[in-house]
């Protein structure tokens, strides 16, 4: 890395999206479609000669101390810049995209975050254990925090249920009910996964791929004063300052609560 350039490693074959992702039940989606927006595809498929500037989008998790959250990330991503944020790669429509994945790296024992984990954050992953209740009743709490450093709206919403592994179908059939009740509240889509047996979470992460792509793309296109660059060109990822200043400023086990 030099200048806060990171040289971006190539798209791997089982990162490739060329389809628009299912969602896990139609009940408790956020979009309920089976391809991009036009808007999107008519983009994607001028990539030539359109000039818009697409940059990666921030997804933070977030949720109660052991939930499983660095599971669900570490199942099938693996820390490639540090311990605090990974880049992943992705080629969505046709189109390298990347997603920076923040992991809260144990701070919310503090039960506080720095805002700057929050900032500037495109999709918002709230984990709760599907195996203990209480953890998904504290889910609006944690939503509540990141909407306080974000405009509404702006965020993709997503509830996911970790450790399904552990339930039995009537246990997991029970928790699913209030899980929906809750994500329609939050303006959520819910999944649940298990990173223990990988069910759903590859099929998870390309949902928010696929949902995070489309949603930076059009913004883009809706602006009047499109970059220069084009959408599929170059290989390297500017670090912004907060992403900087918050990974060299991670709270320790001995700070004081924020």
């Amino acid at each position: 890395m030099s200048n806060g350039v990171l040289h971006a490693p190539p798209v791997s074959r089982d990162r490739i999206i060329s389809k628009f992702p299912k969602c896990y039940l139609p009940e408790a989606c956020l979009q309920f479609k089976d391809q991009f927006h036009i808007q999107v595809k008519n983009a994607c498929h001028e990539r030539q000669t359109r000039n818009v500037g697409l940059k990666m989008s921030k997804v933070v998790v977030v949720g109660d101390l052991c939930v499983g959250k660095t599971c669900l990330i570490n199942r099938d991503y693996k820390a490639t810049i540090g311990v605090d944020f990974e880049i992943e790669r992705f080629e969505v429509a046709g189109i390298p995209y990347n997603l920076q994945i923040w992991d809260t790296a144990g701070q919310e024992k503090f039960k506080c975050i720095a805002s700057a984990y929050y900032r500037g954050a495109e999709v918002v992953i709230i984990t709760f254990d599907l195996a203990d209740i209480q953890t998904l009743e504290h889910t609006k709490q944690w939503l509540e925090d990141a909407l306080k450093e974000n405009e509404q709206g702006l965020s993709t919403i997503f509830l996911v249920g970790s450790k399904k592994d552990l339930l039995s179908q009537a246990e997991y059939e029970r928790t699913e009910a209030d899980a929906i009740k809750m994500a329609t509240e939050m303006q959520a889509e819910y999944w649940a996964v298990s990173s223990k047996t990988g069910e759903n979470v590859r099929e998870f992460f390309f949902r928010v791929a696929a949902l995070a792509f489309e949603a930076s793309l059009l913004k883009e296109l809706e602006r009047s004063d499109f970059p220069s660059a084009k959408i599929g060109e170059g290989s390297t990822i500017q670090m912004d300052k907060a992403t900087a200043e918050f990974s060299g400023s991670r709270i320790s086990s001995t700070a004081g609560c924020c």
